[in-house]
């Protein structure tokens, strides 16, 4: 369900229109699914050995 959440504010759906569209959802799910997905996209640094030549 984070994906749809994600596609409706993406195309600009606000809280109350996603709740209207999606009855079995809950403020609170919105906000999860938002959270997660900031989760998700947090930029991190994965330190790679360098190959060296020779």
């Amino acid at each position: 369900m984070v994906s749809v959440v994600l596609d409706n504010v993406a195309a600009g759906a606000g809280l109350e229109e996603i709740l209207r569209s999606y009855p079995a959802l809950q403020p609170a799910d919105v906000e999860a699914a938002l959270s997660y997905a900031a989760e998700l996209a947090r930029e991190s640094v994965a330190v790679l050995p360098l190959e060296t030549e020779g």
